[in-house]
């Protein structure tokens, strides 16, 4: 995306002339894998049940501005109450108001990278300080003294679990300590904590320690396990004074009738999602697997665990063999070389077996023939 023109640098906030768009760098091809969409046909009978709900929604009415009957459904799901939770428009809208309501100017936000580049994007719109505690630059692996030691200087922190683009999970106890260090509020992100494990991700959300660890926020989207990010729709669970907060601050009406109606009916077949989830993680482990055996054959390949349904993997010229995928095979990855941390990677999002089966093939004759 073009910056600012030089008329509008002058006209904006003087904080805001230097601000550099979110770009997610699409273009439309026959496979897509940049986005860690979820690119699974809907689970049959659920279609059908969003479908009808979307067809038996008003159009003429505001939708009910706390999205309550949602928040009722998503509260039942994990095990608290509709004053635990908020939903949003995407889970980027509640990032933004989560620097919104606890950062700002004076403030400093402890952020772990590489990580998702919104946290940063999001901080500087708030006019928040942002202080880097970088992740291993081998293992991608959070340096956990580093973080803990600098959390009592900063106003909030945002750890990712499962950590976009790396795909490594935050131990939990990290996480408790974290909240004990830091002086403000605390967000976990688990976009992809669905993904993490065989039970829905049960075993690695950070969501049992709210109770002892009341500046903590949860974050949850709709956009990947449920393959509903055309819905944007979000989510966060905390502690009732927290979520309170969360309500002042947010746009009027900002999830429309037709996202709540669609959201209700995915989260109310939710079971329907579990072997969707549990073939992205089989699927997962395979293409790690055929990474791996890449490597072993002695390609220039370098994968990482993941728990998320996505891989990161560096291969030289990669900005090359990702423009290469686009335009001679119509396939789509997600370009990070220009990341600081990051050179030379890629993230493929984990598709379809076909898709995989695709991309896996066009990538090692790529590497093979960039060698």
């Amino acid at each position: 995306m073009a910056e600012l023109t030089p008329r509008m640098k002058e006209l904006v906030q003087p904080y805001l002339a230097g601000i550099e768009p979110y770009d997610p760098n699409f273009t439309p091809t026959r496979i897509n894998l940049s986005a860690n969409e979820n690119t699974y046909p809907v689970p049959a009978g659920v279609r059908e049940a969003i479908d009808a709900a979307l067809a038996a929604t008003p159009l003429n009415r505001y939708p009910d501005p706390m999205s309550n009957e949602l928040r009722d459904e998503l509260a039942a799901w994990h095990g608290v109450t509709r004053e635990n939770t908020c939903v949003g428009n995407g889970g980027d809208e509640l990032l933004y108001n989560y620097l919104l309501a606890f950062g700002g100017a004076g403030r400093t936000l402890l952020n772990c990278p590489p990580c998702f580049s919104e946290y940063a994007f999001f901080a500087s719109l708030c006019q928040t300080e942002v202080r880097d505690v970088w992740r291993d630059p081998a293992s991608f692996e959070l340096d956990q003294a580093a973080v803990l030691a600098a959390a009592p200087e900063c106003s909030l922190a945002i750890v990712t679990s499962p950590n976009n683009p790396t795909g490594d999970v935050a131990p939990l106890d990290f996480v408790a300590a974290l909240c004990d260090a830091c002086p403000g509020m605390v967000m976990v992100d688990e976009a992809y904590v669905e993904f993490a494990d065989d039970s829905f991700g049960a075993a690695t959300t950070a969501q049992g320690l709210i109770a002892e660890h009341p500046n903590l926020v949860i974050l949850h989207t709709l956009s990947k396990a449920f393959g509903a990010a055309g819905t944007r729709l979000g989510y966060v669970i905390a502690a009732p004074e927290v979520i309170d907060a969360f309500a002042a601050i947010r746009q009027i009406y900002s999830v429309n009738v037709l996202s709540q109606a669609a959201a209700l009916a995915c989260v109310r077949a939710r079971d329907a999602y579990a072997p969707v989830v549990a073939q992205v993680a089989s699927e997962r482990e395979r293409e790690l697997c055929a990474l791996h055996a890449m490597a072993a054959e002695g390609l220039p390949v370098e994968a990482w665990p993941s728990a998320a349904n996505f891989v990161l993997v560096r291969t030289p010229h990669a900005t090359h063999v990702r423009e290469r995928l686009r335009d001679e095979y119509s396939i789509l990855v997600r370009d990070f070389s220009y990341a600081p941390g990051l050179a030379d990677c890629l993230r493929i999002t984990v598709g379809t077996p076909q898709e995989n089966d695709e991309v896996l093939a066009a990538f090692a004759a790529l590497v093979k023939e960039e060698m």
